[in-house]
């Protein structure tokens, strides 16, 4: 299992983590919250959107499951069940409430994608959870390369904030743009702790990679906060 380089996963505090962007969200936040579940820590995971319900056991309907999936060491699941389209929503209020006070690591898939590596969020996103005190933002390293059109959600918007047109390849310093601006990954973050997961990079050359966190570096992003995350780890 990949070693989460953030300061955040070995501080022993409580967090609060909501994830936004696109290029492999819901794969992430599963994988920490696996990590952390591993130490001991008691993970709860929801959606503030929607995500596929999982089918590995660990979707919890109630608070006595989510504390069997504790005791097992296992990250709980929960949400409202959407059964036309197998997916999950935003849990019960009352239900998050009583398991926020008992929870270690609270993970949030905050945004949607629709599976497109990376994304410019329409006016009613992200929904950030109002407890959460980290922003978790995803970038598809495969985004390189390809016409804006086809690579990114919401391509107008990101077109817009780019100053470019839909044919045109995305670039290092777009992918950077997109990331940084309060337009786009950004976006509503306030005063909560961001970090950056370049998601995929082993699609992509080292030559690549070192030039994303060259421009990161120098828009004022401490490296630590940046993982270089490939497929499989």
């Amino acid at each position: 299992m990949a070693h989460c380089p953030f300061d955040f996963f070995t501080d022993g505090k409580k967090h609060t983590i909501c994830l936004v962007g696109g290029g492999g969200k819901t794969t992430v936040m599963y994988e920490l919250a696996a990590m952390w579940a591993a130490c001991g820590r008691r993970v709860l995971v929801l959606t503030s959107t929607h995500i596929l319900c999982p089918a590995d056991g660990r979707f919890a309907a109630d608070a006595a499951a989510v504390h069997n999936l504790w005791q097992q060491r296992r990250y709980a699941v929960i949400g409202t069940p959407e059964f036309a389209t197998g997916k999950l929503t935003a849990p019960p209020q009352d239900l998050y409430e009583a398991l926020q006070l008992q929870a270690d690591v609270i993970l949030c898939e905050a945004d949607g994608s629709k599976h497109h590596p990376c994304k410019a969020p329409a006016a009613h996103e992200p929904v950030l959870l109002p407890d959460s005190d980290i922003v978790l933002a995803v970038v598809g390293m495969d985004a390189l390369g390809c016409p804006l059109a086809q690579a990114c959600q919401r391509p107008q918007l990101a077109a817009a904030l780019l100053g470019c047109s839909l044919d045109s390849v995305i670039d290092e310093q777009m992918l950077v743009a997109l990331l940084l601006s309060e337009q786009g990954a950004r976006k509503n973050v306030g005063t909560r702790g961001f970090f950056i997961v370049l998601n995929k990079c082993d699609l992509i050359s080292a030559a690549q990679q070192e030039e994303m966190l060259r421009l990161l570096v120098s828009a004022g992003i401490d490296g630590r906060r940046i993982w270089l995350r490939e497929r499989g780890e």
